[in-house]
């Protein structure tokens, strides 16, 4: 099912979803017409190869896992991760709209924009909570219950350094047989990254009682701490107002 189904809602259907029909879906087991809950984590190994030391304390990287809601709320628990935007990439910036990108043609997946201090937390590591908690690598075009190509796990490095070792690292975990089907995730060209509409933004931590919010995306922050216990952060960074406001 695509998830286009669970945007944001008027304040009164958003009231019934989260009361009435968050006690249906647990009761019953099921969210939206799909069975079961978030993808589960897989514990992989950390990157052989990663990103030498520049002395730089910001850096950009650009993520696509399926929904940006639970990719965004991942990255913004994670130690070192000073702003994570959602958003779209790999199309051009005049399809850059919810209502485009959602025809599954324009070439964008949904995409998080992590903007993180490389001397507390590498790319590599990045990288290793993307694959291992953030979403599924194994899944083509889609993630739990959206599916197009909008949905896509994708990476967009910003430079070699970036893209060397995110080539790398798939080769390792594929060498490794780190999960059980091979990992799908596609290293594409960067073309931009143009930030989604404000009602998007910081969506997990705002709505933390939403069913779809609550069933597949709050399960990967548990995850990410209960996994990465030194890199989690209890307050997430959020995405400032005047990103929020688009």
């Amino acid at each position: 099912m695509n998830r286009t189904a669970t945007t944001p809602a008027p304040k009164a259907a958003r009231l019934f979803l989260t009361t009435v029909g968050l006690a249906c879906l647990a009761a019953i087991g099921l969210h939206f017409g799909h069975a079961g809950a978030a993808e589960p984590a897989v514990a992989i190994p950390a990157p052989a190869q990663d990103e030498p030391a520049s002395g730089r304390h910001t850096e950009t990287a650009v993520f696509a896992g399926g929904c940006f809601w639970g990719v965004q709320g991942v990255f913004q628990h994670v130690k070192g991760v000073t702003n994570a935007v959602s958003g779209y990439s790999g199309g051009k910036k005049d399809t850059a709209h919810y209502e485009e990108v959602g025809t599954g043609v324009t070439g964008h997946a949904e995409s998080v924009e992590v903007t993180f201090d490389p001397a507390q937390v590498s790319y590599g590591t990045l990288l290793q909570v993307y694959f291992s908690v953030a979403h599924n690598p194994t899944e083509l075009n889609f993630q739990g219950p959206d599916h197009g190509s909008q949905y896509r796990s994708a990476l967009f490095p910003l430079d070699d350094a970036q893209r060397k070792v995110a080539t790398a690292y798939i080769a390792q975990l594929e060498a490794a047989k780190a999960f059980p089907k091979p990992i799908v995730t596609k290293v594409e060209a960067y073309k931009g990254f143009f930030p989604a509409e404000g009602y998007h933004q910081n969506f997990l931590t705002l709505n933390p009682d939403y069913p779809y919010i609550v069933y597949n995306d709050l399960p990967k922050v548990a995850d990410l701490k209960k996994m990465f216990p030194a890199r989690y952060a209890d307050q997430p960074v959020l995405v400032p107002k005047v990103v929020a406001s688009r």
